[in-house]
């Protein structure tokens, strides 16, 4: 023990530390509140001026060195309670004084014992540490409790005031009422400093939850374009390169195209990659389709694609291009469909994409194996109010499979023209 106290004391990490002498690592919230530690402190330990009655009456009184030392014994004892309790700011106050509310009632309930004796035995003077009792009270005590106990110490407060004056005609009025009133005012200030840092500290924690769920939802924007990212210009690369390897030697110069599209489609991937990550793309529907009869077609899969809309609003003309992207990268990767069908259509209330395959091989049509691009897509789709289904579906005599997206047309318009 000896040699651990004497390596705290060599290195002094432990005092920056220690509730009552740490200033540093305080929450930024502190800062917010306008209202430093330093200036917290000395407001608090200002309230210590109660203790100007008690000390004039030592100084006026004779007493003997036994009943001297007993005041100022529990002086110093309420002295020392007071710091502990009033000296971390109310918005650290649960971190930096680690005392249980049984232990608190425990503390201020003995203060209240001290402070009354001492009234008792040697005068009023000493009923003015009941301001700082009702201060701790107010503080450290939930605010229902504490306005009760704020209550009954004015009351405790009035009753021994005018009981050790010898009744209301005799009572000083002019020294039990502003004496009263600190008691009660003091008490109740404390409760509202409490419960304003207690709205705070809540603020504080919503603001530091809105941000959490803001980077958990960059992060699953980033891995759902991505993940629609890399899954179809990887499929791509990697089908036009098996079909350079196959063509080098009977057609060179098809072999070179080939080679050629995988340079421009990784250089494409890069680019879409990095804007990807600075939260700026957004792919056209248009594109996609080209795209993916590029790919199917170089896959050796049958392409019809047909689009009976003209003009699309923004927002889902970038959905339904994720859509597609995503039911043909499932058709390279998951299928072995010979024939792929793509429509997008609309009625008057909503715009739908479907991408359908003949190559259904089970894969991907367990919602509990469902793959993350679908899951992503379904949650992309219901973002938007719009919806993503997707299932085995029969095509041109075969099984396949089917990929359905579809958007309110009119919230989509509604969006864009608030947008505009």
């Amino acid at each position: 023990m000896t040699v651990k106290w004497v390596h705290k004391l060599r290195n002094w990490e432990w005092l920056r530390h220690h509730p009552l002498l740490s200033l540093r690592g305080l929450p930024e919230i502190v800062a917010a509140s306008g209202i430093s530690v330093r200036l917290w402190r000395a407001y608090a330990q200002a309230w210590l001026v109660c203790l100007l009655f008690p000390i004039l009456f030592l100084v006026q009184t004779p007493l003997t060195a036994v009943h001297l030392l007993i005041t100022l014994a529990g002086l110093a004892i309420f002295v020392i309670c007071y710091t502990w309790f009033m000296w971390p700011h109310p918005l650290t106050h649960e971190t930096q004084r680690p005392i249980g509310l049984r232990t608190s009632l425990l503390v201020l309930t003995s203060l209240t014992a001290l402070t009354l004796t001492l009234s008792l035995v040697y005068g009023s003077a000493f009923l003015w540490l009941f301001v700082g009792v009702s201060a701790m009270v107010g503080i450290a005590l939930p605010a229902g409790g504490a306005f009760i106990v704020v209550v009954a110490l004015t009351l405790l407060t009035l009753g021994v005031s005018v009981g050790i004056s010898g009744g209301i005609a005799g009572s000083d009025w002019l020294h039990i009422v502003p004496l009263v009133l600190l008691v009660r005012g003091l008490g109740v200030d404390m409760i509202g400093v409490a419960r304003l840092a207690d709205a705070l500290r809540e603020l504080h924690a919503a603001r530091d939850e809105l941000a959490r769920q803001a980077v958990m939802e960059e992060r699953l924007r980033l891995a759902r374009d991505l993940h629609d990212l890399l899954g179809h210009t990887l499929s791509m690369i990697t089908l036009k390169s098996e079909l350079a390897g196959r063509l080098i030697e009977k057609d060179s110069a098809r072999a070179a195209q080939e080679i050629k599209d995988v340079e421009r489609v990784a250089r494409q991937a890069l680019r879409e990659v990095r804007t990807a990550v600075s939260g700026y793309r957004q792919p056209s529907l248009g594109s996609e389709l080209d795209g993916a009869r590029e790919i199917l077609e170089a896959a050796g899969i049958a392409c019809s694609i047909d689009n009976a809309v003209a003009t699309v609003p923004s927002e889902a003309d970038a959905a339904l291009a994720w859509a597609v992207r995503e039911g043909v990268t499932n058709v390279i990767r998951h299928s072995r469909a010979r024939q792929c069908q793509i429509r997008i259509s609309h009625t008057n209330e909503t715009i739908q994409a479907e991408v359908h395959n003949d190559g259904y091989t089970g894969q991907n049509s367990d919602p509990v194996h469902m793959g993350s691009g679908l899951i992503g897509l379904a949650e992309r789709f219901r973002l938007l109010g719009g919806s993503a289904q997707s299932g085995p579906a029969p095509l041109a005599g075969a099984l396949g499979f089917r990929l359905v997206v579809r958007l309110p047309r009119q919230r989509i318009e509604t969006r864009q023209e608030r947008a505009a």
